[in-house]
Formats: C-alpha cells, structure tokens, sequence
C-alpha cells in the first residue's frame, strides 16, 4: 500500500517549488523501495499566511487516513532561529516549520513532537531560504517511508501556538472573529458548529458589519444576492452571500467581529440577554 503525503504550501503554481519539494520526496521513497503517493491540499495560500494555512490543514486532514504524513510550508522566517517540527498527532504526522502552522492538532488530544534536526534526514546542501525542499521534504519521505519521526531530533513540549481567537459567551449569544475570507467571498470565522448548537432555543440569527443575518442551513436557502449565515463544511460559522461576495458586500476583513444569538420565539431579532 502506498504511503500518502498531502502537500499545503504558500508557493502557488507559476514557480517551480512544488515541482522541486515533489521530487525530493519521490527520490527518497524510490532509493527505499517505497512507493508514495503525493496529494496536493493547497499552493495558494496567501503568501507567508501562517493562519490561512493552518485553516487549510484544518479541514483537508481529518479526511485523511492514519499515518498519513502532512507536509505544510507556510515559512516566513525561513533560515531563521526558528525550529523545524514533527507533530505526531491524530495518528497522523504534520512536518514543517514551528510558527503555529499546526496550532489546529495541538488541542483535544494526545500529540507528541519533535524537532526536525538530524542531519541524516536533509538534503546534505541546505539553502537558507528553501527548507522545504531541502529540510522538511525529505523529512517528510523519510517518515513515510518508514522512519519513526523520534528520530528527526529532540523532543518538543513547546510548539508554537498561533493566538487562536476562541469564541466568548456575550449577552445570551456567542461572540467570534472573522478568521478567512475564501475563494467565494464567504466568511469564515472562530465560532464553531458546538457552540451553535449549545445556544438555547430555536433559531439564531448572526451579527456582523452592523447587519443581523438568519442563520440557515444552505446558500440555497437564501434568495439570491442575499446574505446570511450558515455552518459549512469544515464546522465553522460562515457568513455568505448567496452567489455573490460577503467580504465585498461587508467590506469584511480578518478579526472583524461577529455575534451568533438565538432568536425571540416568533421573532426574527436576536432575544435580549443580560450583557
């Protein structure tokens, strides 16, 4: 069976990076016998957008079987001080470098790192400003490939958390962020599914830009050119116009609040609640 290493990069597709980082990884796999199969998650994160790549591990990993290796970089002190990073965690194993990028897998569970360190599992010339080919790739051929990432280097207890904004309770509602704005103009933001579901009462509506939007089940239930609010695929609030932009609509950006509060029965406003 082959092993499986997804790729999440900020590189995009017109360089040849990717194409570099691939071959590392297939050469090493074909000196050990091993055959691996490479998936690509993503090339376009924006650039040296730490947080928009964890988002991106976030939902494509839990879709992936165990021991698969996920190799992430998003690297914008590249040749500095900071540490590479092995994470074993969710019987899966995340390489790249230590600034947060894996700040999604650090919580909710049993997860154990190490430093990527050992010389033997680079490329023996290593370029200060392209670790993940020369760095990360072949550490992360190596662990499919059968190395136990203990052997990459020293354990870690510290990896670098990014400050990831955690939803508040606020007048009977729960407060949150704008964390992404996607390929669609949806808004993605830091309240998660649970937290809905927890509200008291029926149906919700959600506060954002000086707008309040019902909070629906698909962008099918929104007349087009609408806005609302609904739970997408990766379990997150969105906030959505139904075949147009919300971050246009709402001039949206990253960190803007929002509110989600369940309604007055036979209302469609938010219920009152002691603040």
């Amino acid at each position: 069976m082959a092993a499986i290493v997804t790729l999440t990069t900020d590189f995009g597709g017109r360089d040849a990076w990717v194409a570099a980082m691939k071959g590392v990884i297939l050469g090493i796999a074909h000196a050990a016998r091993q055959t691996v199969e490479l998936v690509d998650v993503t090339h376009e994160v924006a650039p040296h957008d730490v947080l928009e790549g964890a988002l991106a591990l976030e939902a494509a990993a839990p879709f992936f079987p165990p021991a698969t290796v996920h190799l992430a970089v998003v690297d914008p002190g590249v040749g500095t001080a900071r540490r590479g990073l092995a994470l074993a965690a969710r019987a899966q194993v995340f390489v790249g470098p230590d600034n947060g990028l894996f700040t999604p897998f650090l919580d909710g569970g049993a997860w154990t790192a190490w430093e990527v360190a050992a010389r033997e599992f680079r490329l023996d010339a290593v370029s200060r400003t392209f670790h993940g080919r020369d760095v990360f790739a072949p550490a992360a051929a190596h662990i499919a490939t059968g190395v136990d990432p203990s052997r990459l280097g020293p354990p870690v207890t510290d990896p670098v958390r990014l400050a990831w904004p955690a939803p508040g309770e606020v007048g009977g509602g729960v407060a949150g962020v704008v964390l992404h704005v996607d390929r669609f103009g949806n808004l993605v933001t830091s309240v998660r599914a649970e937290a809905v579901a927890g509200l008291p009462g029926g149906g919700a509506t959600v506060s954002v830009a000086g707008r309040t939007v019902p909070l629906v089940g698909t962008y099918a239930e929104l007349g087009r050119g609408k806005l609302g609010a609904l739970v997408g695929s990766s379990g997150r609030v969105e906030i959505a116009v139904r075949e147009g932009s919300a971050a246009r609509a709402l001039r949206a950006r990253r960190g803007m609040p929002i509110v989600v509060s369940r309604t007055r029965p036979g209302s469609t406003r938010p219920a009152r609640g002691r603040s």
